[in-house]
């Protein structure tokens, strides 16, 4: 009795908490359609859970009543489905293709109430599990594609970045064996477990999609062998001395917005020729360079000369759009934090002070 109180409180309060946050969502205004999608994903949740406070009484918790809901409650992998298709490809998520994707779970569930067999349960598992993988699997391709589009075309990411579905594939994968556990162990302290894994997942979610506005990238994206020789690093460019100009005199890196297009067109060429500069000559995305020359040209010689500044200030002064990304990209570019580079420059000899 103590464990199935247990199963019955975690359920009310994940019921809860994706019931709230689902208002929440669908109750904003404006709102984007990301938000939309996650809304209704935290409503088909809470339905989910909603429906385990009811099973979870000792009368209904039978191995008949978890093989039923164990067929409905693989429904939820579409959710999975959906979050990460419209993170990678936004406007992914339509009413014909998850009828689509739904045909697949519709046949087992018909199977199951035509011959309801342990044997429709385990194969029904078994696709659950493929099925999980194979949609992990895509998405970490398209999570990579995604990601190298961005950084060669923006330089502030902070609202657009989705390197944080890294971390979120491993809870999806931990859930979902956990998931399998509990349809197929009737085990009310791996229930609890559950509850407790696919909350902290979802959270993890809120946190990094507060303020995201995902970025569509184009289905083919134009390689710059179309445009230009292949021997790249070889030949010359004719506005090279263009872009010094507007990094040295111009400063051009200190928005905060700038991207790819806008330098393209501040130097009078095509985003595609540039995009080719920067990966084949300069050796790096047009994010890095940015925030390579922000960092060289405005942070440190702040830092240097200004040591009461705060870290936000000389961050915001150079044109990052968080402290974060400064941070990050400090790190990567000095192999320190910024707060370390400054504490042992302070501790650094001047000459004036060396006794002759």
């Amino acid at each position: 009795m103590e464990g199935i109180n247990l199963s019955t409180f975690f359920a009310g309060f994940s019921s809860a908490f994706y019931t709230i946050y689902a208002v929440q969502f669908l109750t904003r205004y404006p709102r984007t359609r990301f938000q939309t999608v996650l809304g209704y994903i935290f409503v088909v949740w809470a339905l989910f859970n909603w429906k385990d406070i009811v099973i979870s009484f000792p009368d209904l918790y039978t191995l008949e009543v978890l093989d039923g809901i164990m067929l409905i409650e693989g429904w939820s992998a579409l959710t999975y489905t959906v979050f990460i298709f419209e993170i990678t490809m936004p406007g992914w998520a339509t009413w014909r293709k998850l009828c689509l994707f739904s045909v697949p779970f519709l046949l087992f569930t018909a199977a199951y109430v035509l011959w309801p067999s342990q044997m429709v349960i385990n194969t029904y598992a078994v696709f659950l599990w493929c099925y999980a993988w194979t949609v992990i699997i895509i998405a970490f391709f398209k999570v990579r594609r995604y990601m190298r589009y961005i950084r060669q075309n923006y330089s502030n990411i902070d609202e657009i970045d989705i390197s944080w579905l890294r971390p979120v594939f491993v809870f999806c994968i931990l859930s979902q064996l956990l998931w399998l556990a509990t349809s197929l162990i009737m085990n009310v302290y791996v229930d609890a477990l559950y509850y407790i894994l696919t909350i902290l997942l979802w959270v993890m979610v809120l946190r990094y999609t507060r303020h995201f506005h995902p970025v569509v990238v184009p289905a083919v994206v134009p390689t710059v062998s179309a445009v230009v020789p292949s021997d790249s690093a070889a030949k010359d460019y004719p506005f090279k001395e263009r872009l010094e100009q507007v990094i040295n005199q111009d400063a051009i890196y200190l928005d905060k917005h700038l991207t790819l297009d806008d330098m393209a067109k501040a130097i009078g060429t095509n985003r595609t020729y540039m995009s080719d500069y920067f990966n084949n000559v300069v050796g790096k995305p047009f994010f890095d360079y940015v925030n390579q020359q922000r960092i060289t040209r405005k942070s440190i010689p702040m830092m240097q000369a200004h040591p009461e500044y705060t870290l936000e200030y000389i961050a915001e002064q150079s044109g990052f759009g968080s402290i974060s990304t400064f941070r990050r990209a400090f790190q990567r570019l000095m192999g320190k934090s910024p707060s370390q580079w400054r504490q042992d420059l302070a501790f650094e000899p001047r000459e004036d002070s060396e006794v002759g």
